[in-house]
Parts: structure tokens; C-alpha cells; sequence
């Protein structure tokens, strides 16, 4: 489990070195309306320790599952694994996903994309056309996931 979780952090920080930009600072306020005009969803959590009001919203998190067609050669998984981290990146670039990892293990749960889209049908669109995805390998459960707008890993 702690190599897993290693796993994730490298590579949030390793995403995070190389994409970092400066925040526009926007209100509460502004945020809400933004994201509620695209048609997130969203509400406000108060800590009780600080009294700071955070904005939750709705991502969508994907697991990355065994799937029934495992059965190819190596060149032929190789290939679609080189697709399937490009269909990964371009997600990233596009905005739809915000991290992607694989566990490190050999379980049924081969990783994780969290989708930082509207709506579940359009998380499970574009989960479900990444190549490994339309080859079998690879079936997706996706489930609603609230986080702090903003927050970063740790």
C-alpha cells in the first residue's frame, strides 16, 4: 500500500512540477458561478477549525479494471499500452482529466483517472475510449468523488 501511495504522489508532483502555473485569483463567488454555468456541481463545506468556507466539487473517479480480453502478444499489448497513455496525456492537456495513475500491484484494479468533468456520462465517454478500454483490457467503474476546488495533493 505505501508503494502505491508513492506511486501517486511522484506522480502528482511530477505533474505538478511540470504544468505549475500561477493562479488567477477569482472569488468564491466567481468560481461557483463558472463552474455551475459549465454544470458542475458544487457546495460550500465550513471548517469547523478555521471557519474557512471551501468550495467542494464533483469530479468523477475512474477505476481502471482487469478486463475480460487479456490475451495479447506482447507487441500487441505494448501498443496499446503506448496508446493508451497518449489517450491519457490528451485528456490531461484537454482539461477533462486532472490525474492518472496505475496502482503497483497486480490486482483487478489496474489504476485510477479522476475526471474533472460535468457530468457522469461524459466521465464515462471519454473513459471509455481509451484504447485499452475499447480492446478489452481494460473495463471502467466510474463514481462520483467530491474534493476541494483548488486543493493539491500531499
Amino acid at each position: 500500500m505505501k508503494r502505491i501511495i508513492f506511486i501517486l504522489i511522484a506522480t502528482v508532483g511530477f505533474i505538478a512540477c511540470k504544468t505549475h502555473r500561477e493562479p488567477v485569483k477569482k472569488s468564491m463567488k466567481d468560481m461557483k458561478e463558472a463552474l455551475s454555468a459549465k454544470g458542475f456541481q458544487t457546495f460550500d463545506y465550513v471548517d469547523e477549525t478555521t471557519k474557512d468556507t471551501i468550495l467542494m466539487q464533483q469530479y468523477f473517479m475512474a477505476f481502471l479494471k482487469s478486463g475480460p480480453t487479456r490475451s495479447q502478444t506482447k507487441k500487441e499489448a505494448d501498443s496499446l499500452q503506448t496508446l493508451h497513455l497518449a489517450h491519457l496525456t490528451k485528456m490531461y492537456k484537454l482539461g477533462y482529466a486532472d490525474i492518472s495513475g496505475p496502482f503497483g500491484d497486480n490486482g483487478d484494479i489496474r489504476g485510477i483517472t479522476i475526471y474533472n468533468v460535468p457530468t457522469l456520462k461524459m466521465a464515462d465517454s471519454l473513459a471509455n475510449a481509451d484504447p485499452m478500454v475499447k480492446a478489452g483490457r481494460l473495463v471502467i467503474e466510474i463514481h462520483p468523488w467530491w474534493a476541494a476546488k483548488g486543493f493539491s495533493l500531499r
